[in-house]
């Protein structure tokens, strides 16, 4: 926990921000205001607070987004660890009520009662992150916002690809066999996971991957245990689409023992807690995104239903490479960066994977959005048709265990 708390506050200095700590409300102070927005209020609600690196990294595009536009960080409300349930909208509504212009939501289970909410709040903008309700209600006042996470997850599939090609030609281990601690088995996982496979097996093509789920989006212990499990199921390097170090560190704790095992994070470099075992994590730049909506609605914009940016808009990236990564990986790293920004590549490419052997030239979504087609041209068009990942689809080479 010491060192999670060490990360927490390295990244703090790195954002030059100030974290909020406590439950309640809570508004900071920024002396360089621009009076054109002094009246522009933003409410946000968070799932848990800045001790978790998805919610530290929502905060810290919110708070870029404000400085970029001018606006007082004293104009932020923020409501922490508010679960997915009626507290929810409890605290739109009290958000509401203290006359906030915007809302934001961070977590998929607060969808229901944001929706609520915006039905009797016409007036005020919600936003929530990660939800597909925007693209189906009638209420203009109600987005849905996501980055394009998945191409980042390929990137650092990509990193560990390079790993394991290093440690399969040295001789250091002799399978191919990597291990993803997962949340829940919902579609954003499973687009993540998928992601990563297959940024990992356009480096080593026999690679194959145990994913394990721990049922909870930031549980150090659960994902601890279950990277522990994988890592004694053989895999040697894993990734995470989880909200803590736990798997890094249960990482770091194998490699000093003495095996061989490397890890790849989400939300946050996780170099601090695991040094020599960390080779980067896929990270969203969630002050894109905020930036963009935030200016659209101060200046009384519509706002398009659903908002994605991937790398074409540096919606995403990777973090520093760690020092185990592989000579040649950010020549690598360089080149696909690069194609994905240009178009060249795509990720759900349907002719590098396949489903019981067959490769897919059409697909409907089994997630209420039945006959809406997602593969033409050739792939899976992931976080078009929606911002939120819909891509739920099972491939060959991986093995979910629970």
């Amino acid at each position: 926990m010491k060192k999670y708390l060490a990360l927490i506050l390295a990244l703090v200095m790195v954002f030059s921000l100030c974290a909020c700590g406590s439950s309640d409300d809570k508004t900071t102070d920024d002396s360089n205001v621009n009076e054109n927005n002094a009246d522009f209020k933003i409410g946000v609600i968070l799932l848990h607070d800045e001790q978790i690196g998805y919610d530290f990294a929502h905060m810290s595009g919110i708070k870029a987004a404000c400085e970029a536009l001018g606006i007082a960080e004293s104009q932020i409300v923020f409501k922490y660890n508010v679960p997915e349930d009626e507290t929810c909208y409890d605290a739109a509504v009290d958000l509401a009520e203290q006359d906030c212009d915007i809302i934001f939501a961070d977590s998929f289970g607060h969808s229901s009662y944001m929706l609520q909410a915006a039905a009797e709040y016409p007036e005020i903008i919600f936003a929530h992150a990660t939800g597909t309700d925007a693209y189906s209600t009638e209420l203009t006042n109600y987005v849905n916002y996501f980055t394009g996470i998945y191409q980042s997850r390929y990137v650092s599939g990509v990193v560990a690809g390079m790993k394991l090609k290093e440690l399969l030609d040295s001789g250091e281990v002799t399978e191919p066999h990597v291990g993803y601690v997962g949340a829940f088995p919902y579609a954003e996982v499973v687009s993540g996971y998928t992601a990563f496979f297959l940024g990992v097996q356009s480096i080593v093509p026999e690679a194959y991957m145990d994913v394990t789920f721990t049922n909870s989006w930031a549980d150090m212990t659960a994902e601890s245990e279950a990277a522990n499990a994988l890592i004694a199921r053989g895999c040697v390097v894993i990734s995470q689409h989880a909200d803590t170090t736990g798997a890094p560190s249960a990482a770091q704790a194998a490699l000093d023992a003495g095996t061989t095992i490397y890890c790849v994070g989400y939300n946050v470099d996780m170099l601090s807690v695991a040094p020599t075992a960390a080779l980067t994590s896929a990270q969203n730049n969630w002050a894109v995104c905020y930036t963009e909506i935030i200016k659209k609605a101060m200046n009384g914009e519509e706002l398009p239903k659903d908002l994605a940016y991937g790398y074409e808009a540096d919606g995403v990236q990777i973090s520093e490479l760690g020092k185990s990564c592989a000579d040649g990986t950010a020549e690598k790293v360089a080149e696909v960066e690069a194609a994905l920004k240009s178009g060249e590549l795509h990720v759900f490419d349907t002719s590098t994977w396949t489903v019981d052997g067959e490769h897919l030239d059409s697909y409907d979504t089994s997630w209420g959005f039945e006959g809406t087609q997602l593969i033409w041209d050739g792939y899976f068009h992931e976080s078009e048709v929606i911002s939120a990942p819909l891509f739920d689809i099972s491939i060959d080479g991986i093995t979910t265990l629970n």
